[in-house]
């Protein structure tokens, strides 16, 4: 329960002025005239583990500026509750005023369906959703074999209202709630769905069921020199940084890694430096806020620092993903290709309350190694793609490899 949240929900959620650390060899050399960073609502951090443990660092803490104050939170529901009033509904409310626009509420079983999530499991309809412009709700990615995939539901498509309520101007955190049926939400339950494309208006009815999502892929492309092992993270949910550690260490001789990162949506912290200790032979991944203090997270010793590397990206790489982004672009250890990402750089921590809800509250941001905050700014990449370009991002991305000495 006390450790931090970087997840952006899967839609399903100013630059520091320190010099950028120095960048390796190989970068230098192809892009020294380029070089020049996350839990969000929606799902839990947890303690991280043995040696990704964080330590106390002596930086000075950035002030939130809009934050709900926790003992106000505290106290209000715990009058509900002594009032014989709902405790989540009165800290909902505190939260709400208080302008902190990735702070949230959730009842217990709310913040249990959430841990599952985190291990793999969920409650839901498959559909990965994400804000659109004009306060709109689109969907971002279907699940395979889901209720959603098999309803004919797209990404790109509008997600206009869910059980009659509409989504446009709804927290994303809302609209998530409504996904997965709140207190009532479980498997077999329905759930109706206003939708749009092209136009066209229709509702369709789905069936709530329990997935499993698969948030590492791994293929080779071979198409085409320089070879490359593809590793695709959706989100780091538990075990993901392992899963990426083992594929990179099983990626054939010769193959440079591509690792994509585009649509992620964050997840624990914990997974995020796990993954970067693929990449990295320890020292610094980040550091964040906790309630004044300064943690630093930081990498095991032993990974590969030496296979050619790049990182795709777009503005729906979130919070635990722009961590991971920006510690191997910091590091000098990847290019970073695509779009400005999404700029989620700040940190919740739960607390339980009187009633056995949940408060997620922002306590702070955290920062790449050279001490770069990303909140409402992103990660702008070593080479951006302007949308819509004739060249695919996957193809700019070889190319990059190609430039650094990879494949075979």
């Amino acid at each position: 329960m006390s450790g931090p949240c970087s997840y952006v929900p899967p839609r399903t959620e100013g630059q520091g002025s320190a010099t950028r650390i120095r960048r390796g060899a190989a970068l230098t050399l192809l892009f020294v005239s380029v070089l020049a960073t996350g839990a969000a609502a929606g799902s839990w951090g947890h303690p991280p583990d043995t040696d990704e443990r964080p330590r106390t660092a002596r930086i000075p803490a950035r002030t939130v500026a809009r934050t709900a104050d926790s003992r106000e939170v505290e106290a209000a529901a715990a009058e509900a509750v002594k009032d014989g009033k709902s405790g989540s509904a009165a800290a909902r409310e505190v939260v709400s005023r208080s302008g902190d626009r990735w702070g949230a509420v959730y009842s217990a079983r709310e913040y249990e369906g959430f841990r599952r999530q985190l291990d793999g499991s969920y409650v839901g309809v498959g559909l990965a959703a994400r804000l659109a412009p004009g306060g709109r709700i689109a969907v971002d990615r279907v699940e395979p074999g889901s209720p959603a995939a098999r309803a004919g539901i797209r990404p790109g498509d509008q997600l206009r209202s869910i059980d009659g309520r509409r989504t446009a101007g709804r927290p994303v955190t809302e609209v998530v709630a409504w996904l997965r049926g709140g207190e009532e939400g479980a498997v077999g339950t329905p759930v109706v769905l206003g939708l749009g494309r092209g136009g066209h208006h229709w509702q369709r009815t789905l069936h709530r069921a329990r997935l499993r999502t698969e948030p590492v892929t791994v293929d080779r492309l071979t198409d085409r020199l320089p070879h490359a092992t593809r590793i695709r993270v959706k989100s780091f949910t538990r075990g993901t940084g392992e899963q990426v550690r083992r594929a990179v260490r099983r990626a054939p001789a010769g193959d440079a890694i591509l690792l994509d990162l585009r649509g992620n949506s964050g997840g624990l912290v914990s997974e995020a430096t796990r993954a970067a200790s693929a990449f990295l032979d320890g020292g610094l991944v980040a550091t964040y806020d906790d309630r004044g203090s300064q943690r630093v997270l930081e990498a095991r010793p032993g990974g590969d620092t030496r296979t050619p590397l790049v990182v795709l990206v777009d503005g729906g790489t979130m919070s635990a993903a722009e961590l991971l982004t920006g510690a191997l672009q910091d590091r000098g250890r990847a290019v970073v290709v695509g779009s400005r990402t999404f700029g989620k750089g700040t940190v919740q921590m739960p607390r339980r309350l009187s009633d056995g809800s949940v408060a997620e509250l922002t306590v702070g941001h955290y920062r790449t190694p050279s001490g770069r905050t990303v909140d409402d700014v992103g990660i702008t990449p070593d080479l951006t793609l302007r949308p819509g370009a004739d060249t695919s991002a996957e193809t700019r991305a070889r190319t990059v490899l190609s430039g650094l000495g990879g494949g075979s």
